[in-house]
């Protein structure tokens, strides 16, 4: 297992929000946390990237405990957080939001790392000198993910990527996504939009007032009832 949450309680002062959850990420796999509003998903990946600081429970990531370390210490680990806000700093360029992801790398790997963002998204790239928040917000996700890559992560989390997106760019999006793991970084995306979520997972949890319910192969949960119903609309 590349990251494993183990019994993980969590929440905001005394609202505990998760109760005992569990789940796991292979090496290579994109998995989906898929669920409601307020079921606790934006939360799990906050624990995750050392943004609130678990009350019990244990996260580890390719064998070291992550619980106590801080946020800074995770993305060097490898894993790399992609916040539903974005957090762009939006008064400097594209450019200049893509080096800031790269502050834990030497500067050899900058420009090696510039070249696979833009490939990833060419439009940073005719973009580089404009302001992050004069960008559509297509290309501000793109942004906030090409400036995760930069970090060089093996897995990658995503907080409700394609929130707020037109059909169209989301596909590109998700399109990246499967390119991010083709290149062999592992994923961990969280989505309300569950079937676009399930279309490119291989496993999936669905995680109902802060614990996991279901999970299994995404294929199968796309055809399980109870899923179709909550989460799909069919």
């Amino acid at each position: 297992m590349m990251l494993e949450i183990d019994d993980l309680h969590a929440g905001y002062r005394r609202l505990e929000i998760l109760h005992g959850l569990t789940l796991h990420v292979d090496r290579g796999e994109i998995v989906s946390l898929i669920g409601a509003n307020g079921a606790g998903k934006t939360t799990t990946l906050r624990a995750v990237a050392g943004l609130i600081s678990p009350t019990g429970g244990r996260i580890s990531f390719d064998g070291q405990e992550m619980n106590r370390l801080k946020p800074h210490q995770i993305v060097r680990s490898g894993l790399v957080h992609v916040a539903q806000d974005r957090a762009l700093f939006g008064d400097l360029q594209v450019l200049e939001n893509l080096e800031m992801g790269a502050y834990t790398q030497s500067r050899s790997t900058v420009r090696q790392s510039l070249d696979e963002v833009y490939a990833l998204f060419p439009i940073l790239a005719e973009r580089r000198t404009q302001r992050a928040d004069t960008l559509s917000g297509g290309q501000q996700q793109m942004l906030a993910i090409g400036r995760a890559m930069m970090a060089r992560p093996t897995c990658l989390t995503l907080d409700e990527p394609s929130i707020g997106l037109a059909p169209n760019l989301v596909a590109q999006v998700l399109e990246a996504i499967q390119r991010i793991r083709e290149s062999g970084v592992t994923v961990l995306i969280v989505e309300q939009n569950a079937s676009q979520a399930l279309a490119i997972s291989d496993r999936a949890y669905v995680i109902e007032s802060g614990s996991i319910v279901l999970d299994g192969p995404a294929a199968e949960l796309a055809d399980d009832p109870r899923v179709r119903e909550a989460y799909l609309g069919v």
